[in-house]
């Protein structure tokens, strides 16, 4: 589908300012929509919201329907009444500008145990009416997801499929025996649940009101440690015992002489098919009533996946496999009507993954720091884009525009001496500037774009370096950690943004376009 011509922000809540060592649903996130809305800005992006796994990054996560409970506000239960202040007088002195994982894991699961305690003395029937409806209205996926995280806390964090053989294989009196026998640590997550979304959704409603529309981010894959697959074991290519048969990720390219094994088990997509892709229609379903714009990551796997097999090192001897995507879409669509999609389409795309996208009108997207390795004919220069396509400066697996500017040869780099020095002559002589700004020629050269769409990482609209990078592919560790200091977003970089905004015709009101996401 099309979408109106508008700009917007990249940003993780998990970046938010704050005193509770992560950013959360709170005061904060509030304040950064107005932010948004006072800078002519239409359009928050954020990454996964589901509740993080391995290495803590959100494309790793326990569940595909649930939230993350990292992210709810002790300052907003203290509003309900669940936490009392001095619950958090003691909180510990945490990085202001990096989320230190551990201890603030331990932290606020200890104040989610606060509030738990609160909810079963509580009087209040409306928050008692309130969660009942929503235990019962989440029960297709919320009441195996307890199970699961609650089973998962008293065997030490063990992957599922380390489990007991009788729960393993979801044996009827076992998980009966379980259930009883973990009730009230079962409820809780269920209670934590409850919160997550009630923050989330009032804080969505919120910006909706301000003409701001939420841009959720989906994984293709789910996590192999998920209730997810887990409950639904046909659903995915696994050995007997649980483990995956295949796993996914990308061939060796330019970037990397062994590939990226990512380590997600691969659909069975026979048996999804058969069951007319009910999983992915409920899972597309949850996520537009969580979004009102979703972006899939990986689109290209919906063509062919990078098959793996399950116990290899390394990405090299794997091999393409098709699915279904266009069987699977078309589903959807009859399911739940026109999609808004943005399509994840970047690397090596191939003509079956370009029809596939281009069929059912998701635009795709092009990166500002990928147009300069080339020539003229590069896909992201921005004369050679089209209006139904996204443009960001970088995403959240690229180097920071300054980072990426000043970038050398080594340290982790790609690319030698010679290729940084030719793309940024490149880039200073295609943009017309001297670098000195060198992220406002970035954020200003894709707002005058012709597409529809243009997203910048916070990080670039603040002129970070590479010590705000988000994330770096095919690494396991310090990625998913940077937030922006309280104070960062000045009166100056509001009307910056506000004057592009408004130079280019992205501020329009929504209602002004044909076409919105929002009506579907």
């Amino acid at each position: 589908m099309s979408f109106p011509r508008a700009s917007g922000i990249l940003l993780h809540p998990t970046s938010l300012p704050g005193r509770y060592g992560v950013g959360d649903l709170g005061p904060e996130a509030y304040a950064f929509v107005d932010f948004l809305a006072a800078a002519g800005q239409t359009l928050w992006q954020v990454l996964p919201l589901g509740p993080t796994g391995y290495g803590d990054s959100p494309y790793q996560c326990f569940s595909a329907f649930a939230g993350n409970t990292l992210l709810i506000s002790p300052d907003r239960l203290i509003e309900q009444g669940l936490l009392r202040k001095q619950d958090v007088t003691d909180a510990p002195q945490f990085p202001s500008e990096r989320v230190d994982y551990g201890p603030v894991i331990e932290y606020k699961h200890k104040l989610l145990w606060h509030a738990f305690e609160s909810f079963k003395r509580t009087t209040d029937t409306t928050l008692r009416s309130d969660f009942f409806t929503f235990s019962q209205q989440a029960a297709a996926w919320l009441d195996d997801y307890a199970l699961f995280r609650a089973m998962k806390d008293v065997r030490d964090g063990a992957a599922w499929h380390k489990w007991e053989r009788p729960i393993v294989a979801r044996d009827a009196g076992a998980l009966k025996a379980a259930r009883e026998h973990l009730h009230e640590k079962i409820e809780a997550r269920k209670f934590w649940q409850f919160l997550f979304f009630k923050q989330w959704s009032t804080l969505k409603a919120y910006a909706n009101e301000r003409r701001i529309k939420i841009i959720g981010d989906i994984p293709i894959f789910v996590a192999h440690d998920s209730a997810d697959v887990w409950v639904n074991k046909h659903l995915f290519k696994l050995n007997e015992d649980g483990s995956p048969r295949v796993v996914a990720g990308v061939p060796p390219d330019y970037f990397s002489k062994t590939g990226q094994l990512w380590g997600n088990p691969l659909y069975n997509w026979e048996r999804m098919r058969a069951e007319g892709f009910r999983w992915w229609i409920e899972r597309i379903n949850a996520m537009l009533h969580e979004f009102d714009i979703l972006r899939i990551d990986h689109f290209r796997g919906f063509a062919a996946s990078w098959e793996i097999p399950g116990g290899d090192k390394t990405a090299e001897r794997g091999k393409w496999v098709a699915a279904p995507g266009r069987e699977l879409f078309t589903a959807i669509r009859e399911a739940l009507g026109e999609l808004p999609i943005i399509a994840e389409d970047l690397g090596v795309i191939t003509p079956d993954v370009e029809a596939l996208r281009d069929d059912f009108g998701f635009p795709g997207m092009r990166i500002l720091q990928f147009a300069f390795g080339g020539d003229t004919k590069n896909i992201d220069l921005p004369h050679n884009y089209h209006p139904n396509l996204v443009a960001y400066t970088g995403t959240h697996d690229n180097d920071t525009t300054v980072g990426w500017f000043n970038s050398e040869a080594g340290a982790g780099s790609t690319r030698n001496a010679a290729q940084i020095e030719r793309e940024r002559n490149f880039c200073l002589k295609y943009l017309h500037t001297n670098g000195r700004e060198i992220h406002w020629d970035f954020i200003r050269t894709v707002f005058a774009s012709v597409t529809n769409t243009a997203l910048v990482p916070l990080q670039d609209v603040l002129g970070c370096g590479h010590e705000a990078r988000m994330n770096l592919p095919n690494s396991t560790s310090g990625n998913w950690a940077w937030r922006f200091r309280k104070r960062a977003l000045t009166n100056k970089t509001r009307d910056r943004l506000k004057e592009l905004a408004e130079l280019y015709g992205r501020n329009l009101p929504a209602e002004s376009s044909n076409t919105s996401a929002a009506d579907n």
